[in-house]
């Protein structure tokens, strides 16, 4: 007992070191404190606060004589003394905590406290697409499940599928490094690409740093070590562990095996499937989609990002029993080799030819067509276009069709991820996807990103208490039952 006393002392003491920085604004606190009391006391003293149960201390006081305003004024000093001092102790202990100052603490605590509080976000996909996805939905909250592919059989992820037998890293490298809450120059780091080196060209990084930890323990832990080397907002997860690959069969009755052949072939996709395809998602997968607030399909390849996570047996079965908003995010481009000449109604019409129909309860449609001439024209010549917006067709669907202008303004016509991520909160919080009435009112009310992005894309904002009884009481009763 005694041992434990004075490690706690010698614990404490730790703080007295010279060279922390801390001290001084610690005596700054407690100095800004005693002024305090002492303005307060002489207050007290001078009859503008109540008397009684003053003690000799007080009796000491009472032979000064000052003006009003000199004591309120004490008070202020001292409550300024105080919040100085707290504010530059909480910097001083993110200097040492934090790389370069390149956050400071108060923002540390709201990522870390108040992004704790957002709904819950089930993504899936791969490629590019989902990582733009990401990079927007981790500013507005930390629970976010990501799922992605692991059909990918060519690049980097490709060769070290093939020389290691390890499970493609490179879409999952891509999804940690979007969540991540790290220094831009760790993120260059990991995506780096070797210029040089017969065995190194080509290969990113991320993708050896990924292989290397897979040897040490296996390919699920390295997953999960490097996402807390990078500490990121959220989870991702390969949807399998097994080694599973594409096969396609086109409508001129031909097959190809493997997504890097398929996607070569350039014909039109009747079939996709799985091999083997009794391969077994991960647990967590099907444990993230049935507590999921939200579950996102894409942005990302419809054939090779998209679908095959689909394909996995027990997926899209668990979303279909989930009560959560299913969103399909459509793609803004066509894709050579997969999409050529694909409408948003053709592209839901894939996920009912594959029995996932039943799943979608709203697609996301980017209505923004001003696109650079030279963008355009870059496009055009890789075989890909603007998805055809057909909204006759798809009024037939019988789902919630959201159009907004999503898209990135630059060299590529990609969804602006704080767009995208905006829209996507923004239609959780309408539909009441059992989000904390309380949070969403100071979510909508304090957070000046979502309302700067809502004015650019010309929405108006949503109020979670718009005035109906029925709604507000089920919000609070919400909001006491998680208390």
């Amino acid at each position: 007992m005694v041992n434990r006393w004075l490690e706690k002392f010698r614990e404490a003491v730790k703080w007295l070191y010279p060279g922390l920085g801390v001290k001084r604004w610690l005596l700054l606190t407690m100095a800004g404190l005693l002024i305090l009391l002492c303005g307060l006391f002489l207050l007290w003293t001078h009859g503008f606060i109540n008397k009684e149960g003053t003690r000799a201390f007080l009796e000491l006081l009472e032979g000064f004589s000052f003006h009003p305003l000199i004591l309120v004024a004490i008070v202020f000093l001292g409550l300024f003394f105080m919040f100085l001092g707290f504010q530059q102790t909480g910097n001083a202990i993110a200097g040492n905590l934090l790389p370069h100052h390149g956050r400071r603490l108060i923002e540390k605590l709201y990522s870390k406290r108040y992004l704790e509080k957002g709904p819950k976000i089930l993504a899936i996909g791969g490629g590019t697409g989902l990582s733009v996805l990401l990079r927007g939905l981790k500013e507005y909250t930390s629970n976010i499940t990501a799922v992605v592919t692991v059909t990918d059989d060519g690049g980097s992820s490709g060769r070290l599928r093939g020389e290691m037998g390890i499970l493609p890293p490179g879409d999952l490298r891509n999804c940690v490094l979007a969540l991540a809450d790290t220094e831009p120059l760790l993120e260059e780091l990991f995506q780096h690409r070797f210029q040089k080196g017969s065995d190194l060209e080509g290969h990113s990084f991320g993708n050896l740093f990924i292989a290397a930890m897979t040897e040490m323990m296996g390919f699920k832990r390295a997953i999960l070590e490097f996402s807390k080397v990078l500490a990121i907002r959220g989870t991702v997860l390969p949807v399998t562990l097994e080694h599973v690959f594409l096969k396609a069969r086109f409508t001129d009755g031909t097959e190809a095996e493997g997504e890097t052949s398929i996607v070569k072939e350039g014909k039109t996709i009747k079939r996709l499937s799985l091999f083997p395809s009794s391969c077994k998602p991960l647990p967590e997968v099907i444990s993230a989609i049935k507590e999921a607030d939200a579950i996102i399909l894409g942005p990302g390849s419809l054939y090779t990002s998209v679908l095959p996570n689909l394909l996995v047996p027990g997926v899209k079965e668990a979303i279909k029993e989930s009560s959560a908003l299913c969103i399909y995010v459509c793609n803004i481009m066509t894709q050579a080799g997969e999409t050529q000449g694909f409408s948003v109604s053709r592209h839901l019409e894939v996920f009912r030819e594959h029995g996932c129909e039943e799943i979608i309860d709203a697609v996301i449609v980017n209505n923004d067509t001003d696109i650079l001439p030279e963008v355009a024209e870059k496009y055009l010549l890789e075989g890909a276009e603007l998805v055809e917006f057909d909204l006759g067709a798809l009024s037939k669907w019988g789902i919630n069709i959201i159009q907004a202008p999503l898209l990135e303004k630059g060299g590529l016509a990609h969804h602006d991820s704080r767009k995208l991520a905006t829209l996507i909160i923004d239609k959780l919080i309408e539909r009441e996807t059992g989000l904390e009435g309380l949070w969403a009112y100071t979510f909508l009310s304090l957070n000046g990103n979502y309302r700067r992005i809502k004015k650019e894309m010309n929405n108006s904002f949503t109020n979670p208490f718009n005035g109906r009884q029925i709604k507000l009481q089920r919000y609070f009763n919400s909001f006491f039952r998680s208390r």
